[in-house]
């Protein structure tokens, strides 16, 4: 039997900062499976010459906001609105292209961990 009293609800929308000076990145859960981030932009992105190549997939779905991601081969750049979400798998090198400066874009990131 689970003691469900442990459980605590909390809110993906909640302690986002006033200021957000860089990406806000939080990690919601992790085991060894996964690993459940929320990423908060306000019109960051990432620098033209920075690539993300993971090790591992990652499923990402955009909750609120505007994004686009670049990625490298073959180039391509996909706009994101909100509920759009996509898999990018392991080593598959994007970038943040653009974030939407005047509202913030929320994302919920999980990490497939390799075994």
């Amino acid at each position: 039997m689970h003691d469900m009293a442990a459980a605590k609800i909390k809110n993906i929308l909640a302690d986002i900062p006033a200021q957000l000076p860089k990406e806000l990145f939080t990690c919601l859960l992790k085991n060894e499976q996964v690993e459940i981030e929320r990423i908060v932009s306000r019109g960051q992105s990432s620098a033209k010459d920075e690539w993300y190549d993971q090790i591992n997939d990652e499923w990402v779905v955009l909750l609120q906001g505007g994004a686009i991601l670049e990625f490298f081969e073959p180039q391509e750049f996909k706009k994101l609105q909100v509920g759009d979400y996509l898999l990018i798998p392991a080593h598959c090198k994007h970038r943040v292209d653009w974030t939407d400066p005047d509202r913030d874009s929320i994302w919920l990131a999980v990490h497939l961990l390799a075994l």
